[in-house]
């Protein structure tokens, strides 16, 4: 069986779609849908149902990935490494959320970078859980971190950590809305207080305010930037108030840049997933940063 046709299966599972696909491996739709077809004559099954958006794999189509997909990556790993060079380094590349990965991830993973003859070279880019985990099954990343949980057998996820969320603003502000202790039962009255967040949807204070309040913010939000880092120096200023994690906020509590408007029973929490594609553990560089992953883990958030 030619390996490009199962490269481009592959490459076409794991993205859904043979213009995704295409893009992906830098040819044209037709090529893409020639290949896929050749390669159904020669198994005389069909691999996928083509759909008004994309194509989803039959049950061939799913048993076949499951079996080449790791075979394939394997192969892809040694080109990329070589096999004459046994002191060039492999790269490692991660893909996760900006924050926590600049603030988590990458700092503990730089441990095991070019040391005792068994690190890796590290490559992290930053994006948001879909971004990730498409680059993750069109194999542009080893390791990607996620707070949604893949669906699909191609891509296996495990539970990283929990994210504990706080709902904040800066002394001056909190004293302004009468909120400058911590309260355990009811809402602050926050209606006309300015929000800080990382997108017009307000995604974090949107979450708290359904978890925590059984309800939806009054206010828009009034200064939106890309970044919870940036989301925090502008609550320290006073800008209003914001959702952040714990993690992230607890050097600004702990000096009393911040306080914590309210403080529930039962925290708001989120969920970070360690994702990558089925089969892929089997190569030493991306097993041990996996598991040293996991192992620092339990000390974050």
């Amino acid at each position: 069986m030619d390996l490009a046709l199962l490269r481009t299966f592959v490459t076409v599972h794991r993205a859904g779609s043979f213009t995704r696909a295409a893009a992906l491996l830098g040819l044209s739709q037709p090529a893409v849908t020639s290949q896929i077809r050749t390669l159904e004559r020669q198994l005389g099954r069909p691999l996928f149902l083509r759909q008004a958006r994309g194509v989803t794999p039959t049950t061939i189509g799913d048993e076949l990935a499951h079996k080449a997909a790791p075979h394939l990556d394997a192969l892809v790993e040694i080109a990329e490494t070589g096999l004459d060079d046994e002191s060039s380094l492999r790269t490692l590349h991660l893909a996760g959320p900006p924050e926590f990965t600049a603030e988590r991830a990458v700092p503990a993973l730089t441990e095991l970078t070019g040391e005792d003859g068994q690190g890796f070279a590290l490559r992290a880019s930053f994006g948001n859980a879909e971004e990730a985990l498409e680059g993750l099954a069109a194999g542009h990343h080893d390791l990607a971190i996620c707070t949604a949980r893949p669906r699909g057998a191609l891509l296996t996820a495990t539970p990283l950590c929990d994210e504990e969320h706080v709902l904040v603003a800066n002394p001056a502000r909190a004293e302004r809305i009468g909120a400058g202790k911590p309260r355990r039962k009811g809402a602050p009255a926050l209606e006309d207080v300015p929000v800080i967040e990382v997108h017009e949807s307000l995604p974090f204070v949107s979450r708290y305010w359904a978890s925590v309040f059984d309800s939806r913010p009054a206010a828009p939000g009034t200064v939106i930037v890309p970044d919870l880092r940036a989301v925090l120096a502008c609550a320290v200023a006073g800008a209003g108030l914001a959702v952040l994690p714990r993690y992230l906020c607890r050097d600004a509590l702990e000096r009393g840049e911040i306080v914590a408007l309210h403080e529930p029973a039962v925290p708001p929490l989120r969920t970070y997933f360690l994702v990558v594609r089925t089969g892929t553990l089997a190569m030493p560089h991306i097993a041990r940063a996996h598991e040293w992953l996991l192992r620092a883990a339990a000390d974050w958030c």
